[in-house]
């Protein structure tokens, strides 16, 4: 069975608010729900689709530097030079949070809504919210 490849994309699209209910997009561009309140949301960035033309990536298999040359994330791409097939994937946005008890610092992923988070340093338990 072949190993599927993958790169992940290193540009992700800006952080976005529902109009509807105001809380946080998930990320990426397009038609776009809103896990909050189900509203349906069109979302587009030039600047963001223009870097994604652009973007510098490594084949996963012989390291040859491509430009993808495509202005959507997930993409199927093909080096020119080893002919490997992989899919370059949407960044996954990452943040620091702090603890409220013991101020240590936790990288998470963003995703909408609410979150109970245990802190794996003081056991403390909080919630988050995007």
């Amino acid at each position: 069975m072949d190993e599927e490849l993958t790169v992940e994309s290193r540009i992700a699209p800006p952080s976005l608010s529902c109009p509807k209910c105001n809380g946080l997009l998930p990320s990426g561009l397009g038609e776009i729900e809103c896990v909050l309140c189900g509203a349906h949301v069109r979302t587009d960035h030039e600047p963001t689709r223009t870097k994604w033309m652009n973007e510098r990536i490594s084949c996963p298999s012989c390291s040859k530097v491509l430009i993808a040359g495509v202005d959507h994330r997930p993409a199927e791409l093909r080096c020119g030079g080893c002919e490997a097939q992989f899919t370059l994937t949407a960044k996954v946005v990452r943040v620091e949070i702090e603890c409220p008890s013991c101020h240590r610092g936790l990288r998470m992923i963003q995703r909408p809504g609410q979150r109970m988070i245990d802190c794996p340093a003081c056991s403390t338990t909080f919630k988050v919210s995007f």
